[in-house]
């Protein structure tokens, strides 16, 4: 579950190991927060005062943070970890008490979660009040129950994964969502499009619907419409883009897209394809592929033929070669 794995990365981060969180290296310092009154510096003292005071074996915050960002030390994170890791790591030197037990999900604003083999989004994500972005990118979900996901989430990404079905995601889905993410999944058309409307998420603005199995341009582009803060969409790798005049009936359908499978869409496109969505009879139930071959070898040129003799009894050999696709 997404839960498991949460506490499992919390593990690997070391929030209550050396260099972070409490123990002999910093608990002097602590305490003197906490016992001003016992002679001991408090949270208006003098830093060099505390500084000149600070017990053996006790570790200023400046030391402690070096090692973190020090990439030769074995406590520092490696360089493609997340800012978020790296926040926490930081704040659990600095002030270790706000990611110390439960108080972590009040600071958590981002998780993410790759490729660790996740099967369910179970409904400990709840306690994480202020999450707002959840990347759950190559796991193994199939479906994703809205009510266990936080309310306060603007980024849901799940390219990757096996979800076949938006219906549950769809019932109590939450509502300030500006990026969602389906690319490399099994979603079909046309049951799946009536999913993807302004009643599930109004405040969408980016969609990655890449290299999934929609194959009904009209009835999408119908459904996709409703989304007026849609200012990104992707649909590349799906069979619907195959059709000939693709890309400018969606240009034309949806006047307020900025990029379309990662091109951005200038005034020029928009004026060269203007007046195409009054025209869906242009879009045929067929597709064209271009397919360039570039060079073949091995196999012996079908157009050389034989100079034979006049008169000889050689016999002509030919040649001849079938591509097939399939599908």
């Amino acid at each position: 579950s997404v839960s498991a794995a949460f506490w499992e990365h919390l593990r690997h981060l070391g929030l209550q190991d050396f260099p972070c969180g409490l123990g002999s290296w910093n608990k002097s310092r602590f305490n003197a927060c906490k016992r001003p009154r016992e002679g001991q510096p408090g949270l208006g003292a003098d830093p060099a005062g505390q500084e000149e005071a600070m017990p053996l074996g006790d570790e200023s915050p400046e030391a402690l943070m070096e090692l973190l960002s020090d990439w030769h030390s074995p406590w520092a994170l490696p360089p493609d970890c997340s800012p978020q890791d790296q926040h926490l790591r930081e704040m659990a030197v600095l002030a270790p008490e706000l990611v110390h037990g439960s108080r972590i999900f009040q600071v958590l604003r981002s998780l993410r979660i790759v490729g660790k083999g996740v099967e369910e989004v179970d409904d400990g994500l709840l306690q994480l009040q202020q999450l707002e972005e959840l990347i759950l990118s190559a796991n193994q979900i199939s479906s994703i129950t809205s009510a266990n996901l936080p309310r306060t989430l603007k980024v849901l990404e799940l390219c990757c994964n096996a979800v076949a079905d938006l219906q549950d995601l769809c019932t109590q889905p939450p509502p300030e969502l500006q990026h969602l993410g389906l690319g490399y999944n099994r979603l079909c058309g046309p049951l799946q499009d009536k999913y993807l409307t302004a009643d599930y998420w109004p405040n969408l603005v980016s969609l990655d619907l890449s290299f999934n199995n929609f194959t009904d341009l009209l009835g999408l582009v119908s459904q996709l419409s409703s989304l007026q803060k849609l200012r990104i969409l992707v649909l590349q790798g799906n069979p619907l883009v195959l059709i000939p005049t693709y890309r400018g009936f969606l240009v034309d359908s949806l006047p307020k897209l900025s990029i379309l499978d990662d091109i951005h869409i200038g005034p020029d496109e928009r004026h060269q394809f203007h007046g195409l969505a009054r025209q869906p009879e242009l879009i045929r139930s067929e597709a064209r592929v271009v397919v360039s071959i570039g060079e073949i070898k091995g196999v012996p040129d079908p157009s050389t033929r034989q100079l034979l003799e006049v008169g000889s009894e050689a016999p002509v050999i030919t040649y001849s070669y079938c591509v097939m696709y399939k599908f």
